[in-house]
């Protein structure tokens, strides 16, 4: 029994020795794959994560499109329900035209009177043009008259003055005198008139010419087209069209229609917004990141964003496009007064706009509003 004691007193230290060995061997192929783990996970950080950074309060937006009414009237017809997707061009209300046919009708009324006003005073114009060459030949005629006139005086005179002179030597009867002299106021006379002809008919050109230069003045240095009468009823027979053609309200943009407030029967006013349109199709992101993420974000980086939406199985790829130029913060109603005596410290945020690409939105389409989760890889330009 004591034999046995003894023998086993020297195993007990072997067996503990082997135990240490081995429990240090574990620690150290353990320290082995921590130390290889660790390393593995550096080079795939360094390689895939380092200068990547993220945040999940990004939101998908789009320039919405309101579309307003740009004439008033009664609504006729409403061609398309919220949630409807549309193409640029198509009618989505119709207003009641029956005031702006009128209207039409009126214009092109008035732009006749205007034509036929225009072809009135080109009449007249050349009427008094006529006028005045007819005055013209009038006073050539007068003119003509009175050099007849002035040499009808002039044989009187010498008539006179031939039978005055002999007249005491009793070779000419006091009659003949007498009618010598009545036949000098006779020529007299009427040189006279003649030249009273001359006036007239010269007042009587001017008078032609003053209505001419009247009735030019409408239409000088203009035709039927330019006129100004003419031109200004043509605008508003053009205005009345296109208050016409306003009726039919057609889509601005392609897009998905959203807070529709039109209904059938409902009268309003221009200016009045009655829908919106979203363009999907040119869907963005508004990336909110700390400012402290800043320092090596630059536009054109590579992004890679995900949505609830469709889950993590599709992942949009997008760059970086625009960075806002303040925080939403120093934009808002009331922005923060930071001048007090118990002022903390908050991280600014600040927009970063993300355009995505158009062949992942047409395959997976956002809408405005949903959440999204953005990283930017800061090593990619």
């Amino acid at each position: 029994m004591a034999d046995d004691t003894a023998a086993a007193a020297p195993d007990a230290p072997e067996a503990n020795g082997e135990r240490q060995a081995k429990r240090k061997k574990l620690f150290r192929i353990l320290a082995i794959v921590v130390v290889t783990v660790a390393a593995l996970w550096g080079i795939w950080y360094f390689l895939t994560q380092a200068g990547r950074v993220s945040t999940d309060n990004a939101y998908v937006g789009a320039d919405s499109a309101t579309v307003t009414a740009l004439v008033s009237g009664p609504v006729k017809d409403v061609r398309v329900s919220g949630t409807q997707a549309v193409k640029k061009g198509d009618i989505l209300v119709i207003l009641d035209d029956a005031d702006q046919r009128i209207a039409v009708a009126d214009a092109e009324a008035a732009l006749r009177q205007a034509r036929q006003r225009y072809g009135q005073a080109s009449a007249t114009a050349d009427a008094a043009r006529a006028r005045v060459s007819a005055r013209g030949a009038e006073i050539a005629q007068a003119r003509a008259r009175l050099r007849d006139a002035d040499a009808t005086v002039a044989r009187a005179q010498a008539e006179y003055a031939r039978r005055s002179s002999i007249a005491s030597t009793g070779a000419v009867s006091g009659e003949e005198l007498t009618a010598a002299r009545a036949a000098l106021a006779q020529a007299t006379a009427a040189r006279d008139l003649a030249a009273a002809g001359i006036a007239s008919a010269e007042a009587t050109r001017g008078s032609a010419s003053g209505d001419l230069g009247a009735a030019d003045a409408v239409v000088r240095g203009t035709t039927i087209e330019t006129a100004p009468d003419v031109a200004a009823a043509q605008a508003r027979l053009e205005k009345a069209e296109l208050d016409l053609a306003r009726t039919v309200i057609r889509a601005p943009v392609d897009g998905i229609v959203t807070n529709r407030q039109v209904q059938v029967g409902q009268r309003i006013a221009a200016g009045a917004p009655i829908m919106v349109i979203v363009p999907i199709a040119t869907a963005y992101v508004d990336a909110n990141f700390k400012e402290s993420q800043f320092k090596r974000i630059r536009m054109g980086q590579p992004v890679e964003l995900v949505s609830d939406y469709y889950g993590g199985d599709v992942v949009y790829r997008g760059k970086v496009v625009g960075i806002a130029g303040g925080t939403g913060a120093a934009f808002s109603l009331i922005p923060a007064q930071n001048a007090t005596g118990n002022w903390v410290k908050v991280v600014q945020r600040l927009p970063v706009r993300i355009a995505l690409d158009a062949k992942e939105l047409k395959a997976h389409p956002l809408r405005v509003g949903l959440s999204m989760e953005a990283t930017i890889d800061t090593r990619g330009k």
